[in-house]
C-alpha cells in the first residue's frame, strides 16, 4: 500500500492568482471586501467576492483551446499550472499524469448564454456554445494545455466531493495507473448562482476560483506533506441527518493533538454551519475558517480548505492539519494531512489513502 504525498499546490481566489495570495489573506484574518453584481430585473445588486484580474495577462491564455473559454477554465488552468510547476510533464512523454476536476455548479456562464440564445431564437442559437456548457469542459481544456494526461475524470457533487477526488487520485496512484495526480476544485460566478445563494443563505457571499493539489507516491518531490487519511463519505438521508453525518465524520478523524490545525468549512451561514459547529464543539486547538475570509466558493472553497491546510503544514506551522467538509446536500467527509517526516501514523479509524474507495 503506497504512501501518498503532496507535490505542490495551486490556487486562484478573490485574494489573487496564487497560493501566496491565498495564504496572505488567511493570515490577515480580515474578510475580503465584497463587490456588487447586477441582478437583472432588480434594483438592488447582489454581494459577491470577485476574483481580481491578474496583474499580468497569463501566458496560457494564448493557447488555441482557451480562446472562447469561460472564467472557470481559466481558474482551473492557472491553479493546475502552479500545482504542476515542479513536475516533468512536458519534458518526459512517459510521465503519466492523472487529472480529477471536481465541480458543483460548473460552467454556468456558458449555460446561461446557450439557453438565452435558444429561448430567443432556436434557429440561430450557436451550437459552438454547447460544448462549453458541459461539466467536463474545464478538464478537457486543461488536458489539451498540459498535453500529457493519462487518466482523467470529472466529479460532480457537493463540496465534500473534493475529498472524493483526492480519494480517487490516491487510488490511481496506489494502483500504479499514474505517476502523479492533479486534483482540482473550481467554480465561477454568475448572477443566477448569487441569487440562488441569497435565497438559501442570506448572510453568505458567493465567490469563485479554484484550488489544486498534486499527489504523488514519492516523498522526494513533495513539499513535505503527506495525505494520512480520508474518512468515509457519511451521506445524508432520513435515517442519517446532516448533524449525525458530521459527528460520524468527526469521530473517524479521532482524537487529535491540541497543537494540530483544524481547517473547517464554517462560513457565514448559521443554518448550514450548525451541524459542523456541533461536531467540532469540543475542539480547543487552532482553527482556520477560509470561508469567513474568502466567501462561499462551493467546490472551490473546499479545495481552498485543503490547500490552506497543506500550506500550513508545509510551512512548518503545524505537524498536522485536519480538514472538515460538511457538504451542502450530500455528505460529510474529513481528511488529515501530516508532516511527511513526522512519526504520526495512519489513523486506524479512517482509511489510509492507499486503500480508499470513492
Amino acid at each position: 500500500m503506497s504512501r501518498i504525498f503532496v507535490t505542490r499546490l495551486g490556487a486562484v481566489s478573490p485574494a489573487g492568482w496564487n497560493v501566496a495570495a491565498l495564504r496572505t489573506a488567511l493570515d490577515r484574518g480580515n474578510p475580503l471586501p465584497a463587490q456588487s453584481l447586477a441582478r437583472p430585473g432588480w434594483e438592488k445588486p447582489l454581494p459577491t467576492r470577485l476574483v481580481p484580474n491578474p496583474s499580468v495577462r497569463p501566458e496560457f491564455l494564448t493557447h488555441p483551446r482557451l480562446r472562447r473559454t469561460s472564467p472557470i477554465t481559466h481558474y482551473v488552468v492557472a491553479s493546475a499550472l502552479e500545482a504542476t510547476a515542479r513536475l516533468r510533464v512536458d519534458q518526459d512523454p512517459r510521465f503519466r499524469l492523472g487529472l480529477v476536476v471536481c465541480l458543483q455548479s460548473g460552467c454556468v456562464n456558458y449555460s446561461c448564454r446557450f439557453y438565452e440564445e435558444t429561448l430567443k431564437d432556436p434557429a440561430t442559437a450557436s451550437p459552438l456554445l454547447f460544448p462549453e456548457t458541459v461539466y467536463a469542459a474545464p478538464a478537457s481544456h486543461l488536458a489539451a494545455v498540459l498535453g500529457n494526461i493519462s487518466l482523467a475524470s470529472s466529479l460532480v457533487g457537493d463540496p465534500a466531493t473534493f475529498l472524493q477526488g483526492l480519494s480517487l487520485g490516491a487510488q490511481w496512484l496506489d494502483e500504479n495507473r499514474v505517476d502523479a495526480c492533479l486534483v482540482i476544485g473550481a467554480e465561477e460566478i454568475n448572477w443566477i448562482l448569487a441569487d440562488a445563494l441569497w435565497h438559501l443563505e442570506r448572510p453568505a457571499i458567493l465567490t469563485a476560483g479554484a484550488g489544486a493539489i498534486c499527489l504523488c507516491r514519492e516523498p522526494e518531490p513533495s513539499i513535505g506533506v503527506e495525505l494520512a487519511a480520508i474518512t468515509d463519505a457519511h451521506t445524508y438521508s432520513t435515517q442519517n441527518t446532516r448533524t449525525q453525518a458530521a459527528r460520524a465524520m468527526r469521530g473517524q478523524l479521532g482524537k487529535c493533538s491540541p497543537g494540530e490545525l483544524l481547517c473547517d468549512g464554517v462560513g457565514n451561514s448559521p443554518r448550514t454551519d450548525a451541524a459542523e459547529l456541533n461536531a467540532w464543539r469540543d475542539w480547543t486547538g487552532p482553527r482556520m475558517s477560509p470561508k469567513h475570509i474568502l466567501g462561499e466558493g462551493l467546490m472551490a472553497a473546499a479545495a481552498w480548505q485543503c490547500v490552506a491546510a497543506c500550506d500550513a503544514v508545509a510551512g512548518g506551522r503545524f505537524a498536522a492539519a485536519n480538514v472538515s467538509l460538511v457538504g451542502s446536500n450530500q455528505q460529510a467527509m474529513g481528511a488529515r494531512f501530516v508532516r511527511a517526516d513526522s512519526a504520526i501514523s495512519h489513523l486506524s479509524t479512517g482509511r489510509s489513502p492507499g486503500n480508499i474507495r470513492p
